[in-house]
């Protein structure tokens, strides 16, 4: 046995066929099978079950390929400590960061990074939560940037800031003549929310549910920008990230960003890493690069709004 067949049939359980996975591994086919025949035949089981047009992994080869993916990544992980220890700030850090905040708090950090860490090569993942927690057990990537709480024990949570929410209301809605707001003025309203899948879709069920407003049937975005363009369209309000809304994001005319009153509804950031990773002491400082983001770009009511207000705009 080694790396390299294992290698083989990780590639084999992701791909489900010979031909992508030989491709993938930048070998022939035929040798391909060879080796996962070899594999077998060490190991005593069938980990293949092989059908004309499909290939299936019989439950020890899910077994063996899980624990496959965790020796390779420990062996990525070794590889990557004795090449850090010659140079602690060079080489690749794979991280991970979810759809909602990766294009709007990048912007603010990756200079930052790039005059902290000059030979660093970052290589950015964006993906749903589930997904980036996945990989991240997997050892595909080394760190990634989510939102608490987090249903995995095994990682080592470096919390980094809260980011307030605030209403994303069309320009003729009767709240956008608002300075502020508070939760109890969201009573019966329905906002609109993102699918399945997003953590920010549990974050506004969850101010929803304090509140006592509703999802608005009928519509589910696929993304933030939809969110937002639907707003802008009068279909209805919604709630946005602070980061979301802050500059260098532009103003939109039809739309008004109205305030929460402290303490604002808010999402919980942390870069989170497994508890093993050999990277954690430079992970670590890379997280307190994210820390250091200015306060005032998390205040909700110093952020220039989407649209402009009137100086006689009434108070509540």
């Amino acid at each position: 046995m080694n790396i390299r067949d294992l290698r083989y049939l990780v590639a084999l359980a992701e791909h489900r066929h010979f031909g992508r996975a030989a491709a993938a591994s930048f070998v022939s086919q035929p040798t391909l099978s060879t080796q996962i025949r070899k594999l077998e035949d060490e190991l005593g089981v069938a980990l293949i079950e092989r059908a004309p047009r499909r290939v299936m992994l019989t439950p020890i080869g899910h077994d063996i390929a899980d624990r496959a993916r965790r020796i390779l990544a420990e062996i990525d992980a070794l590889r990557e400590a004795a090449r850090r220890s010659a140079d602690p700030e060079a080489g690749s850090v794979r991280l991970g960061i979810f759809p909602t905040l990766g294009p709007y708090l990048l912007p603010h950090v990756i200079t930052r990074i790039r005059d902290r860490f000059p030979k660093l090569e970052l290589l950015l993942a964006e993906e749903k939560t589930e997904v980036l927690l996945a990989q991240l057990r997997h050892g595909k990537i080394d760190a990634a940037i989510l939102a608490l709480p987090l249903p995995d024990d095994q990682l080592h949570v470096e919390f980094l800031f809260e980011e307030p929410f605030q209403l994303a209301v069309p320009a003729d809605h009767t709240l956008a003549q608002r300075r502020s707001i508070s939760l109890d003025d969201l009573h019966e309203e329905s906002l609109l929310l993102l699918e399945d899948g997003h953590c920010l879709r549990e974050q506004a069920l969850d101010v929803c549910q304090l509140a006592g407003a509703s999802e608005k049937s009928g519509f589910r975005a696929t993304s933030l920008e939809t969110l937002r363009q639907m707003v802008a369209a009068g279909v209805g309000i919604t709630l946005l990230p602070q980061l979301a809304v802050a500059p260098p994001v532009p103003p939109s005319n039809d739309i008004v960003l109205v305030p929460f009153r402290n303490p604002p509804p808010h999402r919980r950031i942390a870069m989170v890493w497994r508890r093993s990773s050999a990277m954690a002491a430079f992970l670590l400082e890379l997280a307190g690069l994210f820390r250091q983001l200015p306060a005032s770009l998390f205040d909700a009511t110093s952020a220039a709004p989407l649209q402009a207000r009137d100086s006689n705009t009434p108070v509540p």
